[in-house]
């Protein structure tokens, strides 16, 4: 069975770091590209950054650049999510997310199917 585990959120001050990350089994994770979405009380998801496993290829939503980092362990089946400088308003679920095929910039779209999903690890930013 395809599982995604989300883990590493927290409450953290503005200004603070987080490093989250995303266990997957049950799947070759070589075939999927994985993505990092949140989803804020009231609010649409947001495409964050997704990345190609197999070869490394990352794509980052225009608002996320520069903060966010998305990086692969292969032989840890692990995806990470390194947030700097986080502000309140990053406050949110984290979800990951596996679609098989390609990676592109528009997994990121608002709405973009995808195969597998986690069940979120929620992160506070206090200000």
């Amino acid at each position: 069975e395809a599982q995604l585990v989300e883990s590493g959120g927290g409450l953290v001050q503005a200004g603070g770091s987080l490093r989250l990350s995303c266990v997957a089994s049950g799947f070759i994770l070589d075939d999927y590209g994985i993505g990092w979405f949140r989803q804020a009380p009231g609010k649409e998801r947001e495409g964050i950054s997704c990345i190609s496993t197999r070869d490394g290829v990352t794509y980052y939503a225009d608002s996320m650049k520069g903060r966010f980092t998305i990086s692969s362990d292969n032989a840890k089946n692990t995806v990470y999510l390194q947030m700097n400088s986080l502000k309140p308003e990053d406050t949110a679920v984290y979800y990951c997310a596996a679609l098989w095929g390609v990676v592109a910039g528009t997994w990121l779209d608002n709405g973009h199917r995808m195969d597998y999903w986690g069940k979120g690890t929620q992160v506070t930013v206090s200000s």
